[in-house]
């Protein structure tokens, strides 16, 4: 009978180690579930809140590709103007230099006309010179005239009483 008890006793160790395996995963099981489930909870969040950031972040983006667009056009425009601006500003730069190559020449054609003028400044020098003596001397004239005429008038005032006239 040591046989029989063997056998019984067997399937009862079997069915306490199943139980106690039992046991065994389900408290790991227990604790594995108190770390998991508020971890996927947090995941969960965490992974909405990152869906929310990136939604923001690509309609962000899309304004502002919107904007550089606006910008890109109305700065394509502003550089058209700047460009017809700039070959006006050649134009006119060209047309100065062609006046000025030709006020250079009739500057090289005064030059002569400069020596004559410095020739005519002597000689207008000496001119006034000239009118001056001339001035001089008709006032020495009218001192002469006026004395004359003090020296005259009294024997005619004399004269003059006696002519009816």
């Amino acid at each position: 009978m040591s046989n029989a008890s063997e056998t019984a006793e067997a399937p009862t160790d079997a069915s306490a180690g199943y139980a106690r395996l039992s046991e065994v995963f389900e408290s790991s099981a227990r604790r594995w579930e108190l770390i998991v489930y508020p971890s996927l909870f947090a995941f969960i969040i965490l992974a909405a809140y990152g869906f929310y950031l990136i939604y923001n972040l690509a309609r962000d983006v899309h304004y502002l590709a919107i904007s550089v667009d606006t910008n890109m056009t109305t700065l394509s425009s502003n550089m058209q103007s700047v460009s017809e601006n700039m070959g006006q500003l050649t134009a006119n730069i060209r047309a100065m230099t062609v006046t000025m190559d030709s006020i250079d020449n009739k500057v090289a054609t005064l030059e002569p006309m400069l020596a004559n003028l410095d020739s005519m400044d002597g000689a207008i020098q000496s001119m006034t010179q000239a009118t001056h003596t001339m001035g001089r001397a008709t006032q020495y004239m009218q001192v002469d005239m006026a004395r004359m005429n003090h020296n005259f008038g009294r024997p005619l005032s004399f004269m003059n009483s006696f002519i009816p006239w």
